[in-house]
């Protein structure tokens, strides 16, 4: 991931500062920008392998940015940097098109696993662009077969209900990218039905149940705390 390029925007030079340095250091290509419309510009004219966003930017906020930029370059991967700690400010900057948020203050270190993540995330889209998709997928202990959509254990079919399913394979169609709870009522239920979120932890927890190997500490199907749920097939990647 070396020689990857990062994009840094933000307004306040004393974060800046260190955090281009810091990801230099690392031997990546970093540019920065400390505005809005700078970043929504220099991001058009040569998309970043990874864009680190702070939501609080002049000219133009970091979700608007985020929404802008999506509209052309759908596939950049987008960490947003925010100061706001309520899980409805985080939700908004998701639902903006960004795939992953790290909370000021943060650590160096996990904001450069966070990065990381998302370049190896990139990397599997483009290579499944270019290659038929596995259709039969590892989860923990169990096994999916997309085709039949067949969940097993051992061999045998794990009993799951209709709507389970679909829970689970629109996790897996968005891999490794946090989904708010509010997302998988919307796209999964729709919006004519009327469940809670409450139903969106209660079919993750009997997933859990169904593909981990230890459902009280899962490795595949995560938890994002105030959020929603993020999905791994890899969680060694």
């Amino acid at each position: 991931m070396s020689g990857a390029l990062i994009m840094i925007v933000e307004d306040e030079k004393h974060i800046l500062r260190p955090l281009a340095a810091y990801f230099r250091a690392e031997g990546y290509r970093v540019e920065t920008a400390t505005d809005g419309e700078a970043a929504l510009s220099a991001a058009r004219a040569e998309p970043p392998d990874c864009l680190i966003l702070d939501v609080m930017l002049p000219k133009k906020t970091g979700v608007e940015v985020c929404r802008e930029l999506r509209q052309s370059h759908p596939l950049v991967p987008i960490v947003l940097l925010t100061a706001l700690a309520s899980a409805g400010d985080k939700v908004v900057g998701l639902d903006s098109g960004a795939d992953d948020y790290v909370t000021k203050p943060f650590d160096l270190v996990v904001l450069h696993a966070r990065v990381r993540a998302q370049l190896r995330r990139a990397r599997r889209v483009a290579a499944a662009a270019t290659t038929p998709p596995p259709r039969q997928l590892q989860l923990g202990a169990a096994e999916f077969c997309r085709d039949k959509r067949l969940l097993t254990r051992e061999g045998a079919p794990v009993k799951v209900t209709a709507m389970q399913l679909k829970v689970l394979e629109y996790l897996i169609d968005h891999e490794g990218v946090v989904i708010p709870r509010t997302q998988l009522l919307d796209e999964v239920w729709g919006y004519d039905a009327f469940p809670t979120t409450r139903t969106v932890d209660t079919h993750v927890w009997q997933l859990r149940q169904r593909i981990e190997l230890d459902p009280n500490q899962p490795r595949h199907l995560l938890t994002v705390h105030g959020i929603g749920y993020r999905l791994l097939l890899d969680p060694e990647s």
